[in-house]
């Protein structure tokens, strides 16, 4: 499989570095497998002579066009973790010609695929509107602002639309590397992520802060800060917007817009991260299930169980280190 990995100025340098040594590894194992030939070729190019990453290393690169054709088109992150960095950067005059490269690859037929930021630029360049794609959670709500023709779920780590992939935040870069792998075998897959230990993460929904999204909107913001208040009285989307001084229409409307969800379900993020908070301190599951308002805790595993996939002793194993 050919790869072509096109690194922009100020590229984050652990996702590159992920993508690249996870490739790098698949064909080492092939190696020691008596495979002649190593499964992936991967050539590093850029718009540019030359690209110093994020960190400030100097990266070797060949000219965007240098044949032969690639297989696939991966676009890594940049380093612009703030919305304002983010909107700036995507202005460059280097980030804009690598879009419209993106685009006419994408005409020609190539496999594009792009992790945590680098997805930001395949919407840039048109070819998300319509799909389903995902994004790092902590831009999701620029993103939708900004991209709004997409189908963005940002709870997914990895999405396939068709010849179009897109992977999440910042060590998503490693489970695209990963996804690549199972293309091209899925039992070097199996191998590779024994190797260098990467679980199984289908879902970025675990990892989500849900005050951090809030603070995108201000309305959302004060919502936030009333459920937060409202934790163990339960949810009322009447009572929210009364609050708020507003309709509950323009409330739930907002919600959607700026998070993709409905205000209950962003309710339900909250009490799952204040359940895990109490489970990390060992409180017991029936004072849990009261703190977010819930009279039984067998409600409280379910809710567990349906948004994190895993039981309430599995947790406390994992939060406890």
């Amino acid at each position: 499989m050919r790869v072509t990995v096109l690194a922009l100025e100020g590229a984050f340098d652990t996702g590159l570095a992920v993508f690249l040594d996870t490739l790098g590894t698949a064909n080492e194992l092939a190696a020691l497998q008596g495979v002649k030939s190593p499964p992936f070729d991967v050539r590093l190019v850029g718009v540019r002579p030359q690209v110093r990453t994020a960190m400030g290393m100097s990266v070797a690169i060949e000219a965007a066009d240098t044949p032969p054709r690639p297989d696939w088109v991966v676009v890594p992150a940049l380093n612009a973790k703030q919305p304002e960095r983010l909107v700036e950067a995507l202005g460059r005059d280097d980030v804009r010609e690598a879009v419209g490269r993106v685009r006419a690859w994408h005409d020609a037929g190539l496999g594009i695929a792009a992790a945590c930021i680098g997805t930001f630029l395949l919407a840039e360049a048109g070819i998300l509107d319509g799909r389903e794609a995902t994004t790092t959670w902590s831009l999701a709500p620029l993103f939708r602002r900004r991209y709004p023709k997409v189908r963005l779920d940002d709870t997914r780590m990895i999405i396939a639309s068709g010849r179009v992939v897109t992977a999440g935040a910042a060590m998503g870069h490693l489970d695209l590397a990963l996804w690549l792998v199972r293309q091209a075998s899925p039992e070097m897959a199996a191998l590779v992520a024994r190797m260098l230990l990467i679980d199984s993460r289908p879902s970025q929904a675990k990892y989500i802060i849900p005050d951090f999204l809030a603070h995108a909107d201000p309305m959302v913001e004060r919502f936030e800060r009333w459920a937060r208040v409202n934790l163990a009285r339960g949810f009322s989307l009447q009572a929210a917007a009364n609050a708020l001084a507003v309709s509950p229409r323009t409330l739930q409307r907002r919600v959607e817009a700026v998070l993709g969800r409905s205000p209950l379900a962003f309710f339900q993020d909250m009490r799952v991260e204040r359940a895990q908070h109490l489970i990390s301190l060992g409180y017991d599951l029936e004072q849990i299930a009261e703190e977010i308002g819930y009279a039984e805790s067998a409600t409280l595993r379910t809710l567990l169980r349906r948004r994190l996939g895993r039981g309430v002793r599995q947790l406390r194993a994992e939060l406890r280190g």
